[in-house]
């Protein structure tokens, strides 16, 4: 199988501080890879690299076999793109904004008609068509921001935090469109803080944190790297905590985790049934009330927080918000 996309070396500087130092990765023709990491992390970065938006300070990039700076306006055709926020005209129709994307991606004024048409019946918004784009929901604009994208038959899409902002029957709604495209053939490259998303959407996935690949492989190799299991707590008082973490931390083969708001303690450990009876006896005459309590496996939460050290809601870093000098466009969106 060849890669769609191919990354080496990815170097972006703001003045003194480093947004990408040295990112290589590669996503497979056809295939799905999720970019996780918290804000500030330089997924928005490398998506902007990728296509054609920002030049990199060092390293190369190829989309397709074309090189994204030497080639940049056939880059531009092979490619569709959506950003964090829908990028729609809100005056014009559902139906109009798909005919103008279509018409400055060169297509003759029929084929850009008979492609929107298309793609409105394949979102469902063939009865919003006519009505402008201001009155869509959030859900709405999210499918036809996505389906303008498409409206080039692109090989490589890039998705970037495509569900930021939605509610959960939107987002499980956009999980469906973005599968349906995967199982299509489309290569996709989606950023995403939702470790859920990425779990359910991506064939592989990369972890970056601060500019840098931490990780990669598919969600159960991620998940090995935490190994075992969690033992967790839900407490009748957040003040049992400490009382409770530090009764059962001998049984954890590392540091537990407690969140006062949820009143929740979660300890990594080894062994099943036997370490829960355990917790539970040493737990005996405390005065700790326990509402809840199991065994999980890990999941990508997990991960993400033992590979980064913190979770995916930090603040901002120089990625998200500088600007650079924009190549000049060539009939791309």
């Amino acid at each position: 199988m060849t890669d769609a996309i191919v990354v080496e070396g990815l170097v972006k500087r703001y003045g003194a501080t480093t947004a990408l130092d040295g990112v290589d990765l590669t996503v497979a023709e056809g295939s799905v890879l999720g970019l996780l990491g918290p804000n500030g992390a330089g997924k928005t970065t490398v998506v902007r690299i990728l296509t054609t938006l920002l030049l990199a300070d060092e390293g190369r990039a190829e989309v397709v076999g074309l090189d994204v700076v030497r080639d940049a306006d056939d880059v531009r055709a092979s490619i569709g793109l959506t950003g964090q926020y829908a990028a729609v005209d809100e005056y014009l129709t559902g139906f109009e904004n798909l005919e103008m994307v279509g018409r400055l991606y060169h297509l003759p004024r029929g084929e850009a008609r008979a492609r929107a048409g298309e793609l409105l019946e394949r979102f469902d918004l063939t009865d919003a068509a006519g009505r402008p784009a201001k009155t869509y929901s959030g859900g709405m604009r999210r499918r036809l921001d996505i389906a303008a994208s498409l409206i080039n038959r692109p090989r490589v899409l890039f998705l970037d935090e495509p569900t930021t902002g939605l509610d959960p029957r939107s987002r499980l709604a956009m999980w469906e469109f973005i599968a349906e495209l995967a199982d299509g053939g489309t290569t996709i490259l989606l950023t995403t803080q939702y470790l859920e998303e990425a779990d359910r959407l991506a064939d592989r996935m990369v972890v970056i944190d601060r500019g840098r690949v931490i990780a990669r492989g598919t969600g159960d190799e991620l998940k090995a790297q935490v190994g075992g299991q969690r033992l967790e707590f839900t407490l009748a008082r957040a003040v049992d905590l400490v009382e409770a973490g530090e009764r059962l931390r001998p049984l954890a083969v590392d540091q537990p985790r407690s969140d006062e708001q949820s009143r929740r303690l979660s300890l990594p450990v080894r062994g099943g049934t036997e370490v829960l009876a355990e917790a539970l006896r040493r737990l005996e005459g405390s005065g700790v009330e326990v509402l809840d309590v199991g065994l999980r496996r890990p999941d990508l939460d997990d991960v993400f927080l033992t590979l980064t050290g913190h979770a995916a809601e930090d603040v901002p870093a120089a990625d998200e918000t500088a600007t650079d000098p924009v190549p000049a466009a060539g009939g791309s969106r």
